[in-house]
């Protein structure tokens, strides 16, 4: 056991030395915590100094970010992690001993995750561990023990592989009737995705009609091109752009993905595995209106120039946080693990003038960024009445509910598929190196198990997206082993009849998603040796997630853009001056990308040296 945990330090180490100076990895250490050996950060500080110029709350990927941005300007930080571990929900914990895992998700960000950290400006922080494409993107399983293939008769029992070079398919693997307009549909709905970066990078702030922007005509050029963007999603049923429908009307929150795949293509697996982008995360099914956008927001970025791709960070998920807080104290930020805040500290203006943290101790700063949810930073960090009544209800009524189950497991062998078998050498095949679609075969099973958890009932087919990340990545477990990454739903968070998560029920799902999993690969049962069961109040427990809510909130577009987190709030400011939010409750909203955090700095950096 400690051999196994002391190699897996060693191997990460050896990564982390790739970018991080040799001098900050004598602070990075293995700690043993409830579940193993975790990764920890002792900090750069050897103590919690008293003043700062601005104090980042929570060590998630887009603290770390804003962090690294400040400090790179000059602005002397301190980021508080409550948690013994930093990054958020983007860390590497074990399972069992030497066989780490990502509580959330092995894959970071499509595209965005990677192109947003490393937007091309003059004050780009270069952070990035090593990122591996993911090759294909993704497979669905439709071979299931007792249950034959959903292919035609005689037409070959394979899984379905999804290749973004070769258009969002790979026609040697399409059942008959496949893509009706696959290239066609890559290429319409560019139109739109070459726009949404442009969406999500720049802070977007309500329309004010100020002094410079009624001088000037170009001022007023970006922000109408962002509506012109969302208008084009939103509002225009003419021509062949995702909003056109038979009818000729669109969804008032944007047209349901399902309408968007109905145009593009026959096949009902391929249309399934597409609608899992639309639906992750989301207690929506692929018929909810404006579950399109959210299937956009999944391929609208890129990765090493390849719209829409996937990668998989060398090391999990943590590898990507330990790397951007390396950049930051590489810049001079101070970071702390287990330094819990309480409150924010308010002077006599109204105006945020640091924290308190849990023990007493409070540290003064000019600037405080906030990378809690919009719920914990406004209802329980923040005295409420120095916040607008309309604002704090506004906060409360945001959806957060959520239908993810996370499992992570250690196995002893590498699953072999009815679909696709193991080859005699057990060396991972293409399709290990992906994500796995099961209970995908159509998006009506989506649709079922979405409705079997609005009436409070975990679903009997919850959908499945299987990652084996030590597939890609063989140090992430001992020789033999692998590390499978289990992204399920829908589970409610509260259950019906007023039942509760406890260990029978969660014991009782977890095993139910094994049954399901058994079925398309007979065996992987007894190949189990730990697993790892996070519910939606687990999420919110361990991580701070509203309503286990892996976005700080729903991803609907009347959540986004110019009401995320609230009308008017939409610039990262708060009401409370000096208080900005830069997690993934602010726009453009949730996953790995760091956007938040860069954007918030840049505009807490505009304040400051206005102070």
């Amino acid at each position: 056991m400690a051999r196994h945990c002391g190699a897996m330090a060693t191997r990460i180490q050896a990564r982390l030395s790739k970018v991080c100076p040799p001098r900050l990895l004598q602070d990075w250490h293995p700690s043993l915590g409830l579940s193993g050996a975790r990764l920890a950060h002792t900090g750069a500080a050897e103590r919690l100094q008293r003043e700062y110029d601005a104090v980042v709350i929570g060590a998630g990927h887009n603290g770390l970010v804003a962090a690294a941005y400040l400090q790179q300007a000059g602005v002397r930080t301190a980021v508080l992690e409550k948690r013994h571990v930093l990054g958020g929900a983007a860390v590497t914990e074990e399972i069992v001993p030497g066989t780490p895992a990502c509580p959330l998700s092995p894959w970071p960000w499509p595209g965005l995750g990677v192109a947003t950290l490393l937007y091309p400006t003059s004050s780009r922080v270069q952070v990035l561990p090593g990122i591996v494409p993911a090759q294909p993107a993704a497979a669905t399983n439709l071979c299931r023990a007792g249950a034959g293939a959903v292919w035609s008769e005689g037409a070959p029992k394979r899984p379905l592989l999804l290749h973004p070079t070769a258009g969002g398919q790979e026609p040697s693997s399409l059942p008959p009737a496949g893509a009706q307009h696959g290239p066609e549909s890559t290429a319409d709905c560019s139109i739109l995705t070459e726009g949404c970066p442009v969406l999500v990078v720049p802070s977007l702030t309500p329309f004010r009609l100020t002094l410079s922007m009624r001088r000037s005509w170009g001022a007023w050029c970006q922000p109408l091109t962002h509506c012109w963007m969302l208008l084009q999603w939103i509002l225009l049923p003419w021509g062949r752009g995702p909003c056109s429908s038979n009818s000729g009307t669109c969804e008032p929150c944007g047209p349901c993905c399902r309408q968007i795949l109905d145009q593009w293509f026959e096949s009902e697996p391929l249309k399934a595995t597409l609608a899992t982008d639309a639906v992750i995360g989301a207690m929506a099914s692929p018929h909810t209106p404006g579950s399109g956008y959210v299937l956009l927001h999944h391929v609208m970025g890129e990765l090493e120039g390849r719209r829409g791709a996937w990668g998989y960070v060398a090391g999990g998920m943590g590898a990507l946080s330990q790397a951007i807080a390396c950049a930051a104290t590489a810049r001079g930020a101070h970071i702390f693990a287990e330094k819990a805040v309480c409150h924010v500290l308010l002077g006599r203006d109204g105006r945020a003038q640091g924290v308190a943290l849990q023990d007493g101790t409070e540290v003064r700063s000019k600037l405080v960024l906030s990378n809690a949810s919009p719920q914990i930073t406004f209802l329980e960090l923040t005295p409420q009445e120095q916040l607008p009544k309309d604002f704090v209800q506004r906060i409360r009524q945001v959806d957060t509910r959520s239908p993810v189950t996370k499992i992570n497991v250690a196995v002893d062998r590498l699953p072999s598929f009815l679909a696709a078998p193991n080859a005699r050498d057990g060396q991972p095949l293409p399709h290990h190196q992906c994500s796995i679609h099961l209970n995908c075969e159509n998006t009506h099973l989506l649709h079922q198990a979405f409705t079997e958890a609005t009436h409070g009932h975990p679903s009997n087919r919850p959908m499945i997206e299987l990652c084996i990340p030590s597939a890609l990545d063989p140090g992430l477990a001992p020789q033999g082993c692998h590390v499978v990454s289990l992204f399920t739903q829908y589970t409610p968070s509260m259950l019906a009849d007023g039942q509760s998560w406890d260990e029978q029920a969660r014991n009782a799902y977890a095993d139910r998603v094994f049954d399901c999993i058994e079925d398309y690969a007979p065996g992987f049962k007894a190949s189990v040796i730990g697993r790892d069961i996070l519910t939606p109040p687990d999420l919110e427990r361990i991580f701070g997630l509203p309503g286990g809510n892996i976005f700080h909130g729903g991803m609907s577009l009347d959540q986004l853009y110019f009401a995320r987190p609230a009308p008017s709030y939409s610039g990262y400011r708060s009401p409370i001056p000096g208080l900005y939010l830069c997690g993934s409750g602010a726009h453009p909203g949730g996953g790995v990308m760091g956007a938040a955090g860069r954007n918030a700095a840049q505009v807490a950096l505009k304040d400051f040296r206005h102070l």
